[in-house]
């Protein structure tokens, strides 16, 4: 769970959160993280069901494939390289679609 906010830490686990398909555990507000929170800690079920999703998107989810990580990883590196060898200034490099 997070307040995504204006922090570079609230942004990472919103990132992170979505990654893992749980995108409802992030929140605007600090309100709305105040009232989730209390939900959470009141309903076990719900809990139980966030817990539930979470081992099973584990699985499945590319925050945890470690080979992918390192595959877009390298890509980048190569693609950063290429650039620099060619003159080309600094850019936005996309691996994710590359795999």
């Amino acid at each position: 769970m997070t307040h995504s906010g204006n922090s570079f830490a609230g942004r990472v686990a919103a990132s992170l959160l979505s990654a893992v398909g749980l995108p409802e555990l992030i929140t605007r507000t600090r309100a709305d993280y105040e009232a989730l929170a209390i939900e959470l800690a009141l309903d076990k079920q719900k809990l139980a069901d966030i817990r539930g999703r979470l081992q099973g998107n584990h699985l499945t989810a590319s925050l945890f494939d470690a080979a992918l990580y390192a595959r877009r990883l390298e890509t980048a590196y190569e693609a950063m390289y290429l650039r620099h060898q060619a003159g080309l200034p600094p850019d936005h490099i996309d691996v994710q679609a590359r795999g």
